[in-house]
Formats: C-alpha cells, structure tokens, sequence
C-alpha cells in the first residue's frame, strides 16, 4: 500500500482533519483512485466529503459504481446538486443508467432543472451510439464573427465548455457549416472574418453512427473532438477523446471476452457476482461442449484406425499444433479487419498466401514430428507409420490456416463479428476436422 494512502488512513481513524487535508493535497486523483479498494466503505465516504470540489467530480465520475451509491446515499440533497452539477453532462448520463432507480430517483430530485434538461436530452439517444457517447457543452460560433469577437466569445465560454481544441461553425439554423482549431483563430489577424479562416470539409458523425466507427473516425484522424449531427446537419454536441479512449478499452475488453468464449458485459470482475459470471461463461462453454462431443463421432467412425496404438499417441499433438495454426491465421485476419488493412475484397489474394504459408508450415513441422517419432520407446515406430504421421500434421495445419483466415473474414463479410472466431471455438472445430484429416490420412495411405 502506498504511504501516502496509509497516513490518509491513520488520519481518517483518528479524525485528524489538518494531517487528513495535508495528505490529500500531496495526491492525485490517479494515485487515489488506484488505491480506491484499500478504503472501507465508511473511509471512503469520510474522504469524499474531506476533498475540494474538483476532487470530488473527479473521484465520483471514475469510481465503482457501487461506491457511488454508498456516497450518494450518505450526501445531502444539496450535497448531491453541488458535485453532481458540476459533472460533465455525459459523465452524468453514465451515472445515472448505471446506479439503481431508488439511488436514481433521489439523484434526480436533487439536480437542478437547467441539469435535468441536459440531462434528459443525452437519455434520448441509444448509449451504444455516437449521440450518447456526446457532450452537449461545446464552443459554436457563426461565421460572420472576426477573430477578434471570436477569442472574446472564447474568453466568456471557456469555462462552460468540455473543450476549447476545435470550434464550430454553425449558421443561425444551427447547421455545421466549418471547423477552426483554436490554434488557427490566435495566430490570425483581429479583423479577419472566421469565413475565411475556416475549415469548409469538415469530419463529423451522424447520432446514430456505432461508437466503433466513431472511434475509428477519431483514430484514423487523429481528432481530438469529433461533432455528432442529425440528419438535417444540424450540431447536437461532441465527442471527446477521453470517451472515446473509454469505448476504445471497452471494445478491446468485449473482444478479449469473445476470443475467450465469453459473453455479457464489460463490468469490472471484481463488481461482478458469482451468478454474473457463471452467466457470461457458461452459454459458449455448452455451446463448445456439444460442438465437441463431434470428435467423440469421429473417433467412433475410425475405430479400425485408433486401435493402432501409435495412432492413439500422435491424436493430441496433431489437433494442438493444427489449434495453433489457425488461432494464429485468426488473430491476424482479426487485427487486420480492425486496422482497415484487410477487406474481404482481398479474400482469394489472402487464401492464396495463407497456402503457401501453411504448406511451409505444414512441411516443417511435419518433419520435426517424423523425427520425434523415432525417439519413441522402446525403439520408435515404423517408418511408413511416422512419413503417414508427418503427411497428415501437414494437411491439418494447411486446413487450419486456411479456415483460420477465412471464417473471420466471412463472418465480417455478412456482418457478424469475426472474434468469434478466434480462441476455443476455432480450437474446437479445428479439432473435429483435425481428427477427420488425421484417420483419413492413416487409413488410406496404410490400409
């Protein structure tokens, strides 16, 4: 544990106020919040309510949401108004869908009406899209402004924007017409027409564009801000790039979880109940379970083949080295689709060179296990059994570099997220067929 968290600690034991107060102005938010779990729940309350208001926006935005609930309890009507008015208004919105309705319903008779009407405009738009993903408070100026009224309207705004890097130039509609970064307007002459400076292409998302593309957007642009418009390009609001980071782990968790056969949510596994992740486990594990109860068909269907005993031995290292093949032709593919490096246009092109690879591959490795299988005791086997061996691993690995690459890039194709393909479910199927190719193999080249 940290020292400093140890000393707030003593001092919240003791109700030490001054040394309390001193301590907490040594630390960060950061370095509070990595060691948030150290608190007990009446710690955390007492050092919430001990904090500058700054620190406390700060804590309760990207605290758990569970502690939020103890501290939201245990505050006034106006101590909830105070820190929760000062939120950012998205930051507010995932508040608020994320505690419970009895916590919800207090928060929500403690927020001042100019907040709830914020507020309720963001709840109108899906969570999983550009629109919910924005912040109303952004700095919009008209076009006809010199460079001069523009940095007094900055002057007057800056504190009630979430960011002053771009602003946007709308017309008296309300209409996305241009961009200007704040860099452009300080190093332009007083009396120059924002018209004229002005970025006319400008890179935006429509509300209900998926918070993926969004952040794909951002990303490919580099853009620290990204406007969310309707259909009448009329400005609703921006999306920063902290939230965007934000949907960006939440995209890389969701796709971890997928790999691993899993579904559900994103929450923290230490939020998460025993019966939550049991949920989030258990469909894909019956799903994999049934799917592999195929190779006990398969192995049935070659019983003249696995009574050879050297058949028996080589089944596990065959299927693993074919597994292997294709999680790595997957992850690739995967990588790839994310990058925009790879499209299904390009599918034939790729299926091409992931032969040749496997076939190499196959080769290589398929001499390592014919060499392998001399060493076997107590004198090896016989060497047409380990050439049929070698000859086999070297099918099963082509078979599953192919299938490696190709299942990720159909399931793009029609729409369907490819990293479903990856981890046990490309493992089991590679193990169906890698047991199929392998007896196959074995019983038309020694029977």
């Amino acid at each position: 544990m940290h020292q400093s968290i140890k000393n707030i600690k003593e001092y919240l034991d003791i109700f030490d106020e001054d040394d309390l107060n001193n301590a907490i102005r040594d630390l960060t938010i950061t370095e509070i919040l990595d060691q948030w779990d150290e608190f007990t729940k009446e710690e955390m309350v007492r050092l919430f309510t001990h904090v500058d208001q700054e620190f406390k926006v700060g804590l309760i935005s990207e605290i758990p949401t569970q502690d939020q609930e103890t501290i939201l309890i245990e505050l006034s009507a106006s101590g909830i108004n105070n820190v929760l008015s000062d939120m950012e208004p998205d930051d507010l919105v995932d508040l608020i869908q994320q505690i419970s309705p009895d916590v919800r319903q207090s928060v929500w008779d403690s927020l001042p009406n100019e907040v709830k009407e914020e507020t309720e405009f963001l709840l109108k738009f899906d969570e999983d899209d550009a629109a919910g993903l924005m912040t109303p408070r952004y700095a919009a100026i008209r076009k006809d402004i010199t460079v001069s009224q523009a940095i007094n309207f900055i002057r007057k705004r800056v504190e009630k924007v979430e960011t002053i890097y771009y602003l946007y130039v709308v017309d008296e509609f309300k209409k996305l017409v241009g961009v200007i970064s704040l860099k452009e307007i300080l190093t332009s002459e007083d009396n120059v027409t924002i018209d004229t400076i002005m970025e006319r292409h400008v890179l935006s998302a429509r509300e209900d564009t998926d918070q993926e593309h969004v952040v794909k957007i951002m990303e490919d642009h580099d853009l620290l801000a990204l406007p969310v418009i309707n259909r009448y390009n009329k400005l609703l609001g921006i999306i920063t790039i902290d939230d965007a980071i934000d949907v960006m782990r939440e995209e890389q968790t969701e796709d971890v979880y997928k790999m691993g056969a899993m579904s559900g949510d994103t929450d923290s596994y230490l939020e998460s109940g025993i019966f939550k992740l049991i949920l989030k486990r258990i469909p894909w594990l019956i799903i994999l379970l049934l799917a592999g109860t195929a190779s006990t068909n398969v192995i049935a269907a070659f019983s003249d083949v696995t009574s050879m005993a050297f058949v028996i031995l080589f089944m596990g290292v065959i299927t693993q080295t074919g597994g292997n093949c294709g999680t790595q032709s997957s992850t690739l593919m995967i990588r790839g689709l994310a990058t925009g490096e790879i499209h299904f246009r390009d599918f034939f092109k790729i299926i091409r060179k992931e032969l040749l690879v496997g076939s190499l591959i196959g080769l290589v490795t398929g001499i390592i296990i014919i060499l392998r299988s001399f060493l076997l005791p107590p004198g090896g086997i016989l060497i047409q059994e380990a050439l049929t061996i070698g000859l086999s691993l070297n099918f099963v690995v082509i078979f599953a570099t192919i299938i490696g690459a190709s299942i990720p890039l159909t399931l793009h194709k029609i729409g369907l997220d490819p990293t479903v393909a990856a981890g046990p479910l490309m493992s089991t199927v590679i193990d169906v067929c890698g047991y199929a190719i392998y007896f196959t193999t074995i019983r038309l080249v020694l029977f």
